[in-house]
Order: structure tokens, then C-alpha cells, then sequence
């Protein structure tokens, strides 16, 4: 199954709004086939290892890192093509939470008379594909935050000057996050302040971009900005007042950027919303890399699932010198939020620490 699981995970960011899978078919203690899901709309991963099993996976047994799907989708199902090719014994690590499958693949298996064992190595299974499992279930994308500070709390000095916190092994870090989540969200602020591109920026041929989402209630963005002069070839979705102005909007749409007006006050775009509307566009995993305000919140409302939390060893001090999290924050420590299943890496000098609010496995 860890082979199975290491084959899945080579589609990080590439299935949405399908899970990742990976399937590895064994006969007489030998390899015979293996294969994962690369993208949504191809082949699964037990067709690719089938297809390369060929008429040995007669007899053979197949592990699975997730339940064989028993519906017609873009593809057919999975699990006839497994009890078509003779598989004898399949061993899954988890169910599929999609309701369209939910234990029906299990069930024909079982019915066409192959020995099934479920469970082997779940939590990794369900760890892998915890944007799945959020999205599937919630139909809201899975929300990561993101930010680097220095070791007394700071985003930037006194005069917003942020260039760098972390070196370049962790700003390498981020783009490669960047490249497996599918959006990317941050407030008019940090545009204003930062003026960024928020693009990844990795040298592998299947570097992908996330696609922009700007929190911007009055339509402050600078025509002239690095995200609206690149909005033709990166996706950029605005969300605004409904009371924002029209020729600002109409100036930005020729340069390639799209809006979703809300119906709202100029100062409060409800993230909670935003993100309804993120999954009803297909866009299962978010990425936020916002400054002290959005941050503030998007914890107040309790909708981080996971945090990437850069430390640098740097001091920097000031009284004026924003923080990653602003906003009044808690009154009692009692109500302090904690973090769960924390690890924590090291590159070069900074430290990232890495761990969740709420999990899906």
C-alpha cells in the first residue's frame, strides 16, 4: 500500500475535483502493474495498472489506496473493469466518501466474489487526500493560510518594508505549494502594499498556476498592478460590492480580470461566501497568503483548516510593525486557538511549522 500511496501523491494538485489515487496490482510476491490517477477526466489508477498488468492480473491481487468507483462519470466504472480482469483479492485503505460511491464499489466487488479488506494504512490514505475528503463532504474548498514572520511576531518592519522575512529555500517552499493548491487568495491590501504576482514561479515543465482570488469590496486595484497586467494569463476573479464603481470594473475587465459582485457593505466582503461560491466553481483547495486583517478574519470565523507558519530568526521590533494576525484577538487565553497534529521542518535557517484547526481524517 505505501507504493500504492507514493503513485498517488505524484498528482498533487493535479486531479481536482477528483481524489488522488494509486493502485498497484501483486501476483506471486511479483510487481505486475501499477499506475495513479494523473487528472480529472483520464483513465483511473486500476485501469493504468490493469492496462499494464495485462492477462496476468488474473488471480492477482490489487491494493488500492482508495474504493474502486462503481459509477459512470467521465470514465466507466472501476470496479467492473476489476472484476472484468480477474483480480481475486483487493485491498483498499479507505472508503470513498462520495456519496455516488460510498461502499457500492466495495459491495460489487464483494458480490462478483473478491475477497476485499479495507483499512490498510487509512490515515495516510485520508491524510493524502484531505482536500478531497473536505470538499466532497462540504462542497467548500479546503483552506490552507499561509505567512512568515520573524521570531518576534512580525510580518514587516515599521515601514511595511517585508522584503524578505524567509530566505529563498522557504519562499521555494511556497511556490511549490502554490503549485498544488487551486487558488490563491489574498485582500486588496496586500496588492496595494505588496504589489505581487502571486504565480509560481518553479522551473518543472508542469508548473501550474493557482488561480487569483482578490478580496477588493471597492474595487481599489491598480490597473497597473503586476496581477492586472497579467490577468489574461493567469485567472484573476475579484470579488466586490455590488455598489462599486462601473468604470473602474469595465477598465479591469479589457485587461482580462473577472468579477463577482456581492451584494454587501463597501468595508465587509464575507469570506464565508466567498468560499461557497469557490466550491460551486469547481476550486477544491485554497491557498490564502493574506496580511494581518483577512487573516484575522478568516480564523475569527473558524474557516482555516490548515496553517503553513513560516519562522525566521530575525528580530525586528516596533510598536507599528504589523503581525501575521490582526484584529482585537481573544480576551481570555482560555479561548486561545490551538493547533493540532503540529510538525515542524527546517529550511536553512527558518523553521516552518505545519499543522491543523480542523482535520478530515
Amino acid at each position: 500500500m505505501k507504493r500504492a500511496l507514493g503513485l498517488a501523491a505524484r498528482a498533487q494538485g493535479r486531479t481536482s475535483p477528483n481524489p488522488m489515487v494509486g493502485a498497484v496490482i501483486v501476483k506471486n510476491g511479483q510487481l505486475i502493474g501499477e499506475g495513479y490517477h494523473h487528472k480529472a477526466g483520464t483513465p483511473h489508477a486500476e485501469v493504468h495498472a490493469l492496462n499494464e498488468a495485462g492477462d496476468q492480473a488474473a488471480g492477482a491481487t490489487m491494493y488500492v489506496t482508495l474504493e474502486p468507483c462503481s459509477h459512470f462519470g467521465r470514465t466507466p466504472p472501476c470496479a467492473d473493469a476489476v472484476i472484468k480482469a480477474g483480480i481475486t483479492r483487493v485491498v483498499i485503505a479507505i472508503r470513498d466518501p462520495n456519496p455516488q460511491v460510498a461502499g457500492k464499489g466495495i459491495e460489487r466487488l464483494r458480490e462478483a466474489g473478491i475477497e476485499v479488506e479495507i483499512g490498510v494504512m487509512e490515515h495516510e490514505a485520508t491524510r493524502l487526500n484531505e482536500v478531497f475528503f473536505k470538499y466532497i463532504q462540504t462542497g467548500l474548498p479546503f483552506v490552507a493560510l499561509k505567512t512568515a514572520m520573524t521570531l518576534d511576531g512580525k510580518i514587516a518592519s515599521y515601514s511595511g518594508d517585508s522584503k524578505w522575512i524567509t530566505g529563498e529555500d522557504a519562499r521555494y517552499y511556497v511556490h511549490q505549494l502554490r503549485n498544488i493548491y487551486d487558488a490563491i487568495l489574498v485582500g486588496i491590501g496586500t496588492v496595494l502594499k505588496d504589489d505581487p504576482f502571486l504565480n509560481t514561479r518553479l522551473e518543472i515543465a508542469d508548473a501550474k498556476n493557482p488561480v487569483r482570488i482578490i478580496i477588493d469590496s471597492n474595487i481599489d486595484l491598480p490597473p497597473t498592478s503586476n496581477i492586472a497586467r497579467s490577468s489574461n494569463e493567469q485567472r484573476t476573479v475579484v470579488f466586490c460590492s455590488s455598489s462599486s464603481d462601473a468604470q473602474k470594473r469595465e477598465q479591469l475587465e479589457a485587461l482580462g480580470v473577472e468579477f463577482i459582485s456581492l451584494d454587501v457593505h463597501y468595508d465587509l466582503i464575507p469570506i464565508e461566501k466567498v468560499l461557497g461560491i469557490l466550491g460551486e466553481m469547481g476550486l477544491c483547495s485554497l491557498l490564502v497568503e493574506g496580511g494581518g486583517k483577512t487573516n484575522a478574519y478568516l480564523l475569527q470565523q473558524q474557516l482555516i483548516d490548515k496553517v503553513y507558519w513560516f519562522i525566521a530568526p530575525k528580530i525586528i521590533g516596533g510598536r507599528e510593525s504589523p503581525s501575521p494576525i490582526g484584529g482585537q484577538g481573544i480576551e481570555f487565553m482560555k479561548d486561545a486557538l490551538e493547533l493540532k497534529s503540529m510538525e515542524i521542518q527546517k529550511f536553512s535557517d527558518d523553521f516552518l511549522l505545519t499543522g491543523y484547526f480542523k482535520e478530515w481524517c
